[in-house]
């Protein structure tokens, strides 16, 4: 059902269109003016969960009109919305948090908004997996973010795995899935063994009291949270692949491009973790590396 009465006014048609509304992850504060006044002047707020958008709409003193779209029924739902475009309607889509499409439904009426030649904007706002990206530390471009990763064990395991054959055919990105808190550690697990040792963080209840981004090797931090429960929303970031070192070379080419961006301690790191050889090994390397360049330490 939806919360919107039938028979209300909608606006000229001049002034049709659907806005896509970020909207906070956590903090209220992040609530953009703009993102207000977007809602504000809607006919009908498009939203995941009433309840939620509900909640929201009131800590603004918004009182707009509501009607769920979901995954559900985004489908029977969109011949209706675009008939109201056509009648002047100014629509306004938000997810229950963050950007509007990004693991959310909406994507079907934006692809139908678009070939009817309505109006589609956008009012731009917080992001889960864009923040996570920054406060990794890891490599912020190109990157890849991948939505959701599968509930069940044997679907996650083959979801890496395609990364894996992506990665054998050229593929070089950081990598972002969100995740479940009760399944992160196996996650983590699971992605240490299909993709082998690399660099990752795991970031957690992003803008709220008890933010935490955690950074280490898949290994360490699969290790971590077997024996620490994960709460919240969970953005898990993973470094990309590194060309396997075979020789002494080739390990040489990698150490020499980390010594290039960060200091001797986190290139042995970054490298050790990336390839999986000897700590002790790649310190002698880069350690040699390190007094080969000029001015080295």
């Amino acid at each position: 059902m939806s919360d919107d009465a039938s028979g209300s006014t909608l606006t000229s048609a001049s002034s049709a269109e659907l806005v896509l509304v970020s909207v906070p992850i956590g903090n209220l504060g992040d609530m953009t003016p703009r993102a207000r006044e977007a809602l504000a002047a809607a006919d009908l707020v498009l939203c995941e969960d009433s309840r939620v958008t509900r909640r929201l709409l009131a800590a603004l003193g918004i009182g707009a009109r509501l009607q769920p779209l979901h995954d559900h029924n985004e489908a029977r739902e969109v011949e209706g919305l675009l008939a109201r475009l056509a009648a002047g309607a100014r629509l306004a889509l938000v997810s229950d948090a963050g950007t509007p499409l990004l693991s959310d439904p909406g994507y079907r009426l934006v692809r139908a908004a678009i070939a009817a030649g309505h109006r589609v904007t956008a009012v731009p706002g917080a992001n889960a997996a864009l923040m996570a990206l920054t406060l990794s530390g890891l490599p912020p471009y190109p990157f890849l973010f991948l939505g959701f990763l599968p509930p069940r064990a044997a679907a996650r395991r083959a979801a890496f795995a395609d990364v894996r054959r992506w990665e054998a055919a050229g593929l070089n990105t950081t990598l972002i899935w969100h995740e479940a808190p009760h399944r992160l550690a196996e996650a983590l697990a699971d992605a240490e063994a299909v993709l082998g040792p690399r660099e990752a963080a795991v970031a957690r209840e992003l803008t709220k009291h008890f933010e935490e981004v955690r950074r280490g090797t898949l290994a360490q931090l699969a290790a971590h949270y077997a024996t620490h429960e994960a709460r919240g929303e969970i953005t898990l970031v993973v470094a990309g692949a590194v060309a396997e070192a075979r020789t002494e070379e080739d390990l040489d080419v990698l150490l020499r491009r980390a010594l290039a961006e960060t200091s001797l301690k986190e290139a042995v790191a970054r490298v050790a973790a990336a390839t999986g050889r000897p700590r002790r090994e790649v310190y002698a390397l880069a350690l040699r590396a390190s007094q080969a360049r000029p001015g080295g330490e």
